[in-house]
């Protein structure tokens, strides 16, 4: 009774498996056949430099500081020790403060890379959405982003059209 009753579940699940359609984008493909993506992403980049190097040059001036205190530590009178350990102490911590800004969690650079890209990435995900309804494709993988997609076979591959939905052709 138990044979035939896994039997009668195993067939009914490959029926199943076999009745659904999927498909697959590459949304890094996609995004990379973008203009819009292009120049956003090299907007965000150029922001990411100057905050990169305006916090690196603030830690590069702090190191330069509390070489020369070390140096002149021994000569200085304790009141002034205290004074420069301080001022050293608070540009450390507003340094740290404003790469936390830039780029913490909800810093500037998430921000920027939501006002910039997040709109983009909505337009891929409608377009491929709109494709799965008219084609209808149960599942639609992504290929980049670390995903767990082994292989697939390029016919799948829907890129292309998600491209041609959002009005965008590949040279």
């Amino acid at each position: 009774m138990k044979i035939i009753l896994f039997s009668i579940l195993f067939l009914f699940g490959i029926g199943f498996a076999k009745a659904q359609s999927y498909a697959f984008i590459d949304s890094d493909y996609i995004l990379k056949n973008i203009p819009e993506y292009i120049e956003a992403k090299e907007k965000l980049d150029k922001l990411s430099l100057k905050w990169t190097k305006e916090v690196e040059d603030r830690f590069a001036f702090i190191k330069t500081k509390r070489d020369n205190f070390n140096k002149e530590e021994v000569l200085l009178p304790n009141e002034e020790k205290e004074k420069r350990k301080s001022e050293i102490e608070k540009l450390d911590k507003e340094t740290i403060e404003l790469q936390t800004q830039y780029f913490g969690v909800n810093g500037d650079y998430f921000l920027k890379r939501q006002e910039f890209i997040q709109p983009i990435q909505d337009r891929v995900f409608n377009a491929m959405k709109k494709i799965a309804k008219r084609e209808g494709y149960a599942f639609v993988f992504d290929k980049s982003n670390q995903s767990n997609l082994v292989y697939a076979e390029k016919e799948y591959d829907i890129s292309n059209t998600v491209l041609e939905e959002m009005g965008i052709s590949k040279e």
